[in-house]
């Protein structure tokens, strides 16, 4: 494809604040790139109020936005989950037929990203894909994140083990490219707040101990809130400062919001964020005392900071983690027990000189120059996946 000034173009979807704050230094890097036609498409919860309107973030940030597509239902349930799809591959299939990328660059697992594989697909534009390869077993997010690399023509994996697990399910090894997290460029690349600027930022004081618990819908369960009762009798009765943010926007949030703010009005030193940006929650990282819940960033980013994480219930099983994470089922007494193992000076000092599985914030290096310069010429076109001589077939269920 020929474009003005010869130039590539590449189009980055983004759908939440979550995939944003992973994708600002990619972002960032093809923007300044001199051969790159850059174009965001904003979509899902970045258009939503009631998930903080963050596509004001992006404007902000003085990325080119070619589209915003009003696709999030305002709904608490499966079935709008899965409305939302259809309505975006409605508007993005608009959107990329007015602008038609070279390449697309998705990232994670989000349930919403299934819509512009399918578009891409359709249309026949190649799909990047940032992170593949990771296991989360406790969430939808692990078959989506296995359709979007089966679907993806160029793959960035996180960790060494990722790279080998996308290889496994038959993506030829050279167009795998273990980049690491490009969440920790920020660390290498972003200014982090001081604790005196984070604290005038969030209008508190870090007092110790300060614990940041981040939670989000179990949606591989019937009921995706089953495990939230147990956190929420914990959180009750943890003693120090508790700074909560928002859940991502999947069936059962609603439900988790209003269990976020019945804590906060009967609990003293209790905060509540609809939403914080990547570097302020950066910050926050390195400066409070333990981290609870079931965020990825738990698992991905905290590890960077050596910071004690309580990962609670199944939503993350499966996926690598560094010695920084105790894992506890969702029960109260378990949860509590982690919290009090976690803000032990013993188990912090453990920790000194651990290293992040995750990778050491030079992704976006890795992910800027395989844009710029894989050939696009049969790109589409993969080569079939070996089989093996003997394959063993059981009628066991």
């Amino acid at each position: 494809m020929t474009h003005p000034g010869n130039k590539r173009r590449i189009g980055v979807i983004t759908t939440s604040r979550a995939d944003y704050s992973h994708l600002y230094w990619p972002l960032r890097e093809l923007s300044a790139h001199p051969k790159v036609d850059l174009a965001v498409f904003a979509l899902g919860a970045h258009l939503s109020p009631e998930f903080g309107n963050t596509i004001q973030e992006i404007e902000r940030d003085g990325f080119p936005i070619q589209a915003r597509i009003e696709c999030l239902l305002s709904s608490d349930t499966d079935t709008g989950m899965a409305k939302t799809i259809g309505i975006a591959i409605l508007g993005l299939a608009d959107a990329l037929t007015a602008w038609r990328p070279d390449i697309l660059l998705l990232i994670a697992d989000r349930y919403e990203m299934l819509a512009p594989a399918a578009v891409a697909l359709a249309m026949r534009i190649p799909i990047a894909h940032i992170e593949g390869g990771e296991v989360s077993q406790g969430a939808i997010d692990d078959q989506v994140r296995n359709a979007l690399t089966k679907l993806a023509h160029i793959h960035f994996t996180s960790t060494q083990a990722a790279r080998r697990r996308v290889i496994a399910m038959g993506e030829e090894p050279g167009r795998v490219h273990h980049a690491g997290a490009p969440s920790l460029d920020h660390l290498m690349r972003s200014t982090l707040h001081d604790r005196a600027t984070l604290e005038a930022k969030l209008g508190l004081k870090l007092t110790a101990p300060t614990l940041l618990a981040a939670w989000h819908p179990v949606t591989i369960l019937k009921d995706t809130n089953a495990e939230a009762d147990a956190l929420f009798a914990a959180l009750s009765q943890i003693p120090g400062q508790l700074v909560f943010v928002y859940p991502n926007s999947d069936a059962g949030s609603y439900a988790l919001i209003e269990s976020t703010r019945a804590l906060a009005a009967a609990r003293g030193s209790t905060h509540v964020y609809v939403n914080l940006d990547a570097v302020t929650y950066w910050s926050l990282l390195g400066q409070v005392d333990c981290m609870i819940g079931n965020s990825s960033s738990g698992i991905m980013e905290a590890a960077s900071f050596a910071l004690p994480v309580v990962n609670v219930g199944i939503r993350q099983q499966g996926r690598e983690r560094a010695r920084n994470i105790i894992d506890v089922p969702a029960e109260t007494p378990a949860i509590l027990a982690a919290i009090h193992n976690a803000l032990s000076p013993q188990f912090r000092q453990s920790l000194r000189g651990m290293t992040n599985p995750y990778g050491n914030g030079t992704a976006v290096k890795t992910i800027a120059h395989v844009l710029t310069t894989v050939p696009l010429e049969g790109l589409l076109i993969k080569q079939p996946t070996p089989i093996p001589d003997q394959i063993v077939v059981s009628n066991e269920f």
